[in-house]
């Protein structure tokens, strides 16, 4: 780097709000979308305060995608995914720039096109399970509803089968109680968060509970080799023929970390991203109402299945735009690993980068209305790599992508094919900002609809047909799973 007129850091523009010794921490916990966008207007790079540490926030979307895709240099790091380290270790969504081309190879055979069809058969049937549960008038937290839902078709689909009910619950409330915990963990200082208080202890207990839930499964696959058709099997048989140190399959500790990723992912943010949609049409009743005549349409009295897929259009779009507007890693950070040049300033080794899809979607200057929930804006549009980037882009672009896009769109129809939705009370209802834009508390009530809450829907019909997912332009195609990979 020899040209001596490319800006330094210190002549990024620091945000205001800033307070002596907390930096932007207060703003941070106290408002962090309010705070994120306030910094819209910073075109380029703004640099924001957290104590003693600084770290520049990229407000831009072509400089956003150039840090996603030198991952060589832009590396995963940062308070993010230093507190997600603690619950699933080196794991694919969290290692470093030099275990990750391994560990993606190892993991991809998991994801291969030909698997979606089962698993799309075990979210189909998962979901409509689900919608048959409830009864007329019931007022759901629905938030609740959906972790049960995409934890149980997470457990088929990586461990051919659902854990024992109590197994299940618990590792519900253990999930809730990290996932609730990550940012303010992020925000306090190291010491802070060494503090034993009740918190915290009920953190670790969760913490090691879900551990010792995923090593004692593994264990027993272990001890059984038999291929059972499912992710932890593609995962223990899997073989990296390209490694260089011979190490050519995962051990236990990254076999565990793996499946603690994807159970995490698999089950958190699929839900939260469920209900968001839900929310979103149970607000916008023509939307909703537009839906269940395509539902109603596509599925002519079948049952749900996969091959269903590319005719589901709308609902497609529904979760396209449901990404826009609540992207479930609404912030991300990275690790700049050598002096580097981005848009004309310096950035020295060792500093943070902070990302926002959250911002990048809502921009007035990228998006017409952006506040506006409007699945119509993708009929004839794509989204664009640049602007859109719920999952991340480049190398560390989410794995799980067709996997996790494809149950959002069968449990949606699922459910709008038997339900009415509404909103409970008149107030807005506000994100609870934790790891991802959580909709912890969301409440909705349901109406039975007469078409969907018929048997004419084949609630007892043969078991699903494969099909590969839905490819429709406007659509996106990428996974509603959680962090990037």
């Amino acid at each position: 780097m020899t040209d001596t007129s490319t800006a330094t850091t210190a002549s990024v523009p620091l945000a205001p709000q800033r307070l002596p010794l907390l930096g932007h921490a207060l703003p941070l916990l106290r408002d962090p979308l309010a705070f994120i966008m306030s910094l819209s207007g910073y075109r380029t790079m703004v640099r924001v305060r957290l104590g003693p540490s600084s770290a520049v926030m990229i407000c831009d979307p072509d400089l956003t995608r150039q840090v996603f895709l030198n991952d060589r240099v832009f590396d995963k790091g940062g308070p993010i995914y230093d507190r997600i380290r603690e619950v699933i270790g080196d794991g694919l969504s969290t290692c470093s720039y030099t275990l990750h081309r391994r560990q993606r190879r190892l993991c991809q055979p998991s994801f291969h096109p030909a698997r979606l069809p089962g698993y799309g058969a075990v979210f189909a049937q998962a979901a409509e399970l689900k919608a048959r549960s409830w009864r007329d008038g019931d007022v759901l937290d629905i938030t609740q509803e959906m972790m049960t839902l995409t934890t149980r078709a997470t457990m088929q689909t990586m461990f051919s089968g659902a854990l024992p009910e109590e197994t299940m619950r618990r590792a519900l409330a253990d999930t809730a109680t990290i996932v609730s915990a990550f940012f303010r963990r992020m925000m306090t200082p190291a010491l802070l968060r060494q503090v034993p208080t009740p918190q915290k202890r009920r953190y670790d207990r969760a913490r090691k509970r879900l551990s010792d839930t995923i090593a004692q499964i593994i264990a027993e696959r272990r001890a059984d080799p038999t291929d059972h058709a499912d992710l932890l099997s593609a995962l223990v048989g899997a073989v990296d023929e390209e490694s260089e140190d011979g190490r050519k399959q995962l051990s236990d500790g990254e076999l565990a970390d793996e499946a603690l990723t994807f159970f995490l992912g698999g089950m958190e943010t699929t839900a939260i991203t469920l209900a968001w949609a839900l929310h979103l049409l149970a607000t916008d009743p023509d939307v909703q109402h537009r839906l269940q005549v395509e539902t109603d349409n596509v599925l002519k009295g079948e049952k749900l299945d996969p091959a269903h897929l590319p005719s589901l259009g709308l609902a497609g779009r529904v979760v396209t735009e449901t990404l826009r507007l609540y992207p479930p890693a609404w912030m991300m950070t990275r690790t700049v690993r050598q002096d580097a040049e981005l848009g004309g300033v310096r950035l020295k080794a060792g500093s943070t980068l902070v990302l926002s899809p959250y911002l990048l979607h809502r921009r007035p200057d990228l998006y017409t209305e952006p506040d506006r929930f409007d699945p119509d804006r993708w009929l004839d549009a794509q989204p664009d790599r640049a602007t859109y980037i719920p999952f991340g882009a480049g190398p560390r672009k989410c794995i799980g992508d067709q996997f996790a896009l494809t149950e959002a769109i069968l449990a949606l129809t699922a459910i709008v094919a038997r339900w009415e939705l509404t909103p409970v009370g008149d107030k807005p209802f506000r994100p609870k900002v934790e790891t991802s834009l959580s909709s912890r508390g969301l409440s909705l009530r349901l109406g039975e609809r007469w078409a969907g809450g018929a048997e004419s829907h084949g609630a007892h019909a043969e078991a699903p047909a494969p099909a590969r997912p839905s490819t429709e332009p406007g659509v996106a195609t990428c996974p509603v799973k959680h962090q990037e990979r």
